[in-house]
């Protein structure tokens, strides 16, 4: 979802990617065609009008979730301020761990042996920069693959995907963020767990467990500009091992000049020998990386690329690989 895009569209692509969520579906549906919702978005700034933002908020604030769109609505129009602030000061930074049974085959096909350094673009928490501490079983058309220790991550592959028998060992982990999160400040951790959609209790839990991971062993998180610092912190990195630079559902952030110059940018590191590069967008984000697929017209994922170049589907939260 491009969050630079018409209110309407925004929602309306939001409710049809939602379908596992039967009230953020219907929700967002109606405040497609509710003109005074739309009114009071609209004194929004535009980034900030973003569906899963202004639902976040609207939760953090006691709308009942799943519950009726009346509810939702009344909240929003009898606003006192409240719901807007947290609009303006919280950002979307839903970190979704289960996206590393999508992430992995694609860590492990640049890793081979060796330890890589791990570099997340948009971080967040840092919860997803920990693929060697989960266990991952892969449902695959000839029976199932496993691998690692830890909590478990479910996935199903279709396609030749080159599961490992193992996850990537991490050498050295970090991460980029404008507004990096702290795994152990509960407020900051309550907001992701806000984010989580209402009916995925499955997924909460699974936030729960990341967050554990991560206290034990907190990331080093940068705050910064992605573009501008990340030369820098890949350097850094580089000190520690082969890089390997990842983001997930981030670059929709970026206005789309910024967008073009990151892609540019990522680019320029590949080609230098400097980094990999692991993409995992919705398929406008970076329309260079998801140009070297099929066509991705209908298509309701995210296009998975290496280096630049696509190389399978995968579901927003992890629940499945189409590997090209």
């Amino acid at each position: 979802m491009d969050v630079y895009a018409d209110t309407v569209r925004q929602y309306l692509e939001f409710a049809e990617h939602a379908d596992d969520s039967p009230c953020f579906a219907e929700w967002t549906t109606r405040v497609a065609g509710d003109a005074e919702v739309l009114a009071w978005l609209a004194e929004l700034p535009v980034p900030k009008r973003q569906p899963n933002l202004v639902l976040a908020a609207a939760r953090w604030h006691g709308v009942a979730a799943p519950g009726p769109y009346d509810a939702f609505r009344a909240a929003l129009l009898g606003d006192d301020g409240t719901i807007r602030s947290t609009i303006l000061e919280r950002a979307t930074q839903t970190n979704e761990v289960g996206r590393l049974a999508t992430l992995v085959p694609a860590f492990a096909a640049l890793a081979g042996e060796r330890p890589v350094a791990l570099l997340e673009v948009g971080a967040s928490a840092g919860l997803c920069l920990y693929p060697d501490r989960y266990s991952y079983r892969w449902s695959t058309g000839d029976g199932v693959r496993t691998a690692g220790a830890g909590p478990g991550l479910a996935c199903d592959v279709r396609g030749p995907a080159p599961l490992p028998s193992a996850p990537p060992e991490v050498a050295w982990r970090g991460g980029i963020d404008l507004h990096p999160l702290d795994v152990a400040d509960e407020d900051q951790m309550g907001w992701l767990s806000t984010l989580v959609w209402p009916e995925h209790d499955d997924r909460r839990a699974r936030l729960l467990r990341a967050i554990d991971v991560a206290r034990r062993d907190p990331p080093y998180l940068l705050q910064g500009d992605l573009v501008e610092q990340l030369p820098a912190l890949v350097d850094e990195a580089g000190r520690h091992g082969p890089v390997v630079v990842f983001h997930s559902a981030v670059i929709a952030y970026l206005p789309e000049q910024r967008r073009a110059r990151f892609h540019d940018l990522m680019t320029e590191l590949v080609a230098g020998g400097r980094c990999h590069w692991v993409s995992n967008e919705s398929p406008r984000v970076l329309p260079a990386v998801t140009a070297t697929g099929p066509d991705a017209t209908d298509h309701r994922g995210f296009v998975l690329g290496i280096d630049g170049r696509a190389v399978g589907w995968t579901h927003g939260h992890g629940r499945w690989l189409r590997w090209l």
